[in-house]
């Protein structure tokens, strides 16, 4: 039995020698390396952090103390060490374990985090909160008392929300602990001058001499006067590690290091002396993404989370990789569109926060790096840069993750939408996600979107379409305008899309060309890849039921004049989106058919329930949630005869409570 397999709680960590600690962090990693290799998941964030993450929980006791990620993506060796070990076979489905910080599954995991700069947030949150009950640690009054401590990396340190946390936890009068996984690396390689700046704290001397400076260093930095106490806790390693010029410390944060990630010696006694330190700190940890992995440290992009994959290694041709084939994506779909349109239209430009390789805008780089920006993980600053290019008479295309949009919506409310200027937002991701699950999933970009004045949203169902719906946003001035698409490959089977016209649905059962002639018994209106699995349907269904079939293109405007005629003709209507059922197209369509005051009785809407879906793959959520082929024929069924046919209702997928603490039942947390 490996050691690993013997853990049965974190505090058996302070049990064992540094060697055993060493013995186990290869362990973690060969069952984090084998996981991943067969199922995909987050590979090299987890890979950098196995050593930090043993001597924190070998210092700490997190069933008592407070541990918040920033960057949910790196708790895989955390998971390991919390008693999920049995469950890390099933990571990333409903099974199993998320692939994220769940507090379903352990008192262990405080919130579910799956965006980047919220931890030191949450963090203070949760200082204040203790604080304020009278449980937060003090050295002299309450020794026993909780600590927090919050792991922020992969460059969300230069987020927005992460700059306004550390503001605020300078403020704090108690032990505060930020440390910083500091691996060079975003998913991507980090942009801006915070980069810059840890490039040069990296090569620069890691162990300042604090006896030559300390005296100086207290007379500038905020609330130093303060830092005098936290000095003389200390010990003399960390003394010496100070860093006097850092950055951080311009927000009152003692700051500490960098030292080195995969030294657990070191790491072990940097955290004990920072442990105790009733001061807000910083602990610079720089560690190497991919560690272990030679593979994955060469190409961390690659291997920031990978699909399934297998090694070969070879004596004359070295290591060789081989990634599980599978379709065309339309993520490279809309790399290759967006190259071709900024090679048409020199005023087209592009920005990414962060997400270069998973947004496809990697190719626009390299081949326009003068039109082409990569922000960091950065949303707002992004969508506000591109409204300022909108202003000087560009074309910008902001390439996000759905999920990640939530984060920019006051910018594309009040610098894009209200100023009327044409930012285009590209909305990978739209819908379910699969692995990732919740904190993923793109479910509320329509209904955000669809707030806004003189927006235009479309969704594509195919790599023509979605060609069709970029040109014609390159071409539309009229204000803001967005294109959803999901994490899937595309399907060809409808062929070359005609152009977009604005507001107008696109027939794609051509047998129902003159609804006066040929009625059809139920027409389904399908906003984006639906449609794909709506054409399934219909085959199931075969002769039971004559079904048009429309690609809406549209959720803002709706084509009113098909909704009039297919009304009036009284042709059931069923509505579908990877999208919440609440205020997405389907709502738009009700509220269509409602303001020209005809029946809305026979509409029928289906897509993503008032729930949560957990992690799984998106085959599996689709069907539980009956967007599926076999889902979408019932709820065909039903929309002709809802007497005779029941609605679908998905399945249930939601989590169960979070565990409580055992050291704070009253709490919860």
């Amino acid at each position: 039995m490996g050691l690993l397999e013997q853990i049965q709680s974190p505090l058996d960590l302070r049990t064992m020698t540094i060697p055993q600690l060493e013995e186990l962090a290869g362990e973690i990693r060969s069952t984090i390396i084998d996981k991943v290799s067969r199922s995909g998941g987050h590979l090299a964030p987890n890979l950098g952090v196995v050593e930090l993450t043993i001597a924190m929980h070998r210092v700490f006791d997190f069933a008592h103390d407070r541990l918040l990620f920033d960057v949910g993506h790196q708790c895989y060796p955390h998971k390991l060490l919390t008693g999920r070990l049995d469950k890390f076979e099933q990571l990333r489905t409903s099974a199993g374990i998320s692939g994220f910080p769940e507090p379903s599954e352990s008192e262990y995991d405080l919130f579910r985090v799956g965006h980047a700069g919220t931890g030191i947030s949450t963090a203070v949150g949760m200082a204040r909160g203790d604080q304020i009950n009278a449980q937060s640690f003090t050295p002299d009054a309450r020794p026993d008392g909780k600590r927090v401590v919050t792991l922020i990396g992969d460059a969300s340190i230069v987020n927005g929300v992460a700059m306004e946390g550390l503001n605020n936890a300078g403020m704090l009068k108690r032990q505060f602990l930020v440390v910083l996984n500091d691996n060079g690396m975003s998913i991507s390689k980090p942009q801006g001058a915070m980069a810059q700046y840890f490039d040069r704290v990296r090569v620069s001397h890691t162990y300042s001499d604090f006896k030559k400076g300390a005296k100086e260093l207290l007379k500038h930095v905020p609330g130093g006067g303060m830092l005098k106490e936290a000095y003389h806790r200390m010990g003399e390693m960390t003394k010496a590690a100070i860093a006097e010029e850092s950055w951080f410390e311009q927000f009152g944060l003692l700051t500490v290091g960098p030292i080195d990630g995969h030294d657990l010696p070191t790491l072990i006694e940097f955290l004990t002396e920072a442990r105790d330190i009733d001061r807000p700190m910083v602990l610079h940890v720089k560690t190497t993404k991919g560690k272990g992995l030679d593979i994955a440290e060469q190409d961390a992009t690659k291997f920031h989370s990978p699909k399934a994959f297998s090694v070969e290694r070879d004596e004359q041709l070295g290591c060789r990789i081989e990634m599980k084939s599978s379709g065309r994506s339309f993520t490279a779909a809309f790399g290759d569109a967006l190259v071709d349109l900024m090679d048409r239209d020199e005023k087209v430009v592009t920005a990414t926060a962060a997400m270069p390789d998973g947004t496809g805008v990697v190719r626009a780089l390299e081949r326009f790096p003068d039109r082409s920006f990569d922000t960091g993980i950065c949303e707002s600053h992004a969508l506000d840069m591109m409204a300022g290019m909108a202003k000087t008479g560009l074309k910008p295309f902001f390439a996000v993750y759905s999920t990640f949009l939530q984060r920019a919506f006051d910018q594309a409310f009040q610098e894009s939408a209200l100023q009327g200027l044409p930012v285009r937002l590209c909305l990978d991701r739209a819908g379910l996600v699969g692995g990732d699950g919740a904190v993923h999933h793109g479910f509320c970009d329509v209904a955000i979107l669809r707030t806004l004045p003189d927006a235009v949203l479309t969704a594509a169902i195919d790599e023509s379409s979605l060609l069709a719906a970029m040109e014609f946003m390159r071409t539309w001035e009229g204000g803001l305008s967005s294109v959803r698409y999901p994490r899937e490959d595309v399907d060809s089977r409808f062929g070359d899309a005609p152009a977009f016209e604005i507001g107008k649905a696109r027939l794609l059962t051509p047998e129902f060309d003159h609804l006066e002639d040929n009625r059809p018994d139920v027409a389904v209106l399908a906003f984006g890849t639906p449609a794909i699995q709506a054409a399934d349907a219909i085959a199931l269904l075969g002769d039971e039921y004559k079904v048009a079939l429309y690609d809406a293109r549209f959720a803002k405007p709706i084509d009113q004049q098909l909704v009039r005629s297919l009304l009036e003709r009284q042709v059931p209507i069923l509505t579908l989106e990877d999208h919440s059922i609440i205020g997405g197209f389907g709502t738009a369509v009700l509220e269509a058919a409602q303001g020209m005051g005809l029946d809305t009785s026979r509409i029928v809407r289906h897509g993503i329930p008032d729930h949560w879906i957990i992690q799984d793959s998106r085959t599996t959520q689709l069907r539980q949630v009956g967007l599926d082929a076999d889902g979408i024929a019932r709820m065909i069924r039903h929309a002709y005869a809802p007497k005779q046919h029941e609605v679908f209702v998905a399945e249930p997928t939601a989590r169960p409570e979070p565990k409580p603490s055992r050291a704070n039942p009253t709490l919860g947390v």
